[in-house]
């Protein structure tokens, strides 16, 4: 059976999506080899040209090659543009994995990007299932999270009691980046030669992780800047600046998506069903949303978009780009 000519990572769990990829790219065998048959491209500022040029190249000392497409629907606004990228689906070589990076979110139960009546759906029902494969990689609930930690730092070669995944997950809510991070450096701290305990995760874990996101937007809204500052700081030396950035992201999004549920007339119950939070978290954000005008947050997202943009584009640093973000917002 032939392999699957193209591949779609889609979700709102970036760790898992890496993940998926990284096993992808260890399968292309030795590693001098498998760079010169990877091609890297980013939807946004790719052409026609540069992609179907990439798609069509043949391999070089090897069977395959993979072109991996990162925001694949930027330029394809247009119905023209569609239909000339689905006849490059339905025209791929077998020489070539195509893989689509589609880093998305849940709005009010369908995903933004890719959602059930997007036209990449329709293209994918009409399809051969052999010619590609979807991969969802979705966040696990935050009554799951505990059930993800297990899982985890069993996959990391250890194991942790219960109750301590519990304790993990309230800290780090289900941010799963920051969690394997967590879960191996306790690991490391108890060598592996016996179960993570309460004690642990309380001793070395960022107890501060989700609430520190919270405290750093209640500053933010505030107006105060140098507490706001310092509790990004304070995070960015607890945590990954990717995974940070993530949890920033992903905070603003709830919040526009709690401001809209309010506006509808909804409380706290509703924020707790439509965007899937625990009691707490739910309160909290309907306290945070109640402070900012829905133009505010719609233009605070679109910033941290434009950030996304610049870093992974190399043209700024995460943490000189979030210090400025964040001294503007709070000003």
């Amino acid at each position: 059976m032939s392999k699957p000519s193209l591949y779609i990572l889609h979700g709102d769990d970036t760790f898992a999506i890496q993940r998926h990829l990284d096993g992808m790219l260890s399968k292309m065998g030795d590693p001098g080899i498998a760079e010169m048959n990877l091609s890297r491209l980013d939807g946004r500022d790719a052409g026609e040209d540069a992609i179907y040029g990439a798609v069509n190249a043949m391999p070089f000392l090897a069977e395959r090659r993979m072109v991996v497409l990162t925001n694949p629907f930027a330029r394809l606004k247009a119905e023209p543009a569609r239909v000339r990228f689905r006849a490059m689906l339905d025209n791929l070589p077998e020489s070539t994995a195509l893989v689509l990076v589609i880093e998305d979110s849940v709005d009010r139960g369908d995903w933004e990007s890719l959602g059930k009546n997007h036209w990449l759906r329709r293209w994918m029902d009409g399809a051969d299932g052999q010619r590609y494969h979807y991969q969802l990689c979705q966040l696990p609930p935050p009554a799951r999270m505990a059930d993800w930690i297990r899982q985890e730092t069993k996959a990391q070669g250890g194991s942790i009691n219960p109750d301590a995944a519990a304790a993990l997950a309230s800290h780090i809510d289900n941010n799963t980046r920051a969690a394997s991070l967590e879960i191996d450096k306790l690991l490391t701290y108890t060598g592996r030669t016996r179960p993570i305990e309460v004690d642990d995760v309380e001793q070395l874990s960022a107890q501060n992780g989700q609430a520190s996101i919270f405290d750093m937007v209640d500053a933010i809204a505030a107006g105060n800047a140098s507490v706001a500052l310092n509790l990004l700081h304070r995070l960015l030396e607890e945590q990954d600046e990717m995974g940070l950035f993530g949890m920033i992201v992903r905070q603003f999004r709830q919040l526009i998506q709690t401001r809209e549920i309010l506006d509808e007339g909804k409380g706290p119950q509703g924020v707790q069903q439509e965007v899937n939070r625990i009691p707490y978290a739910a309160g909290k954000l309907v306290d945070q949303a109640g402070r900012f005008r829905m133009a505010r947050l719609e233009e605070i997202y679109h910033r941290l978009l434009d950030i996304d943009a610049a870093v992974k584009t190399g043209q700024r640093d995460m943490t000189v780009a979030l210090d400025v973000f964040i001294a503007d917002l709070a000003r």
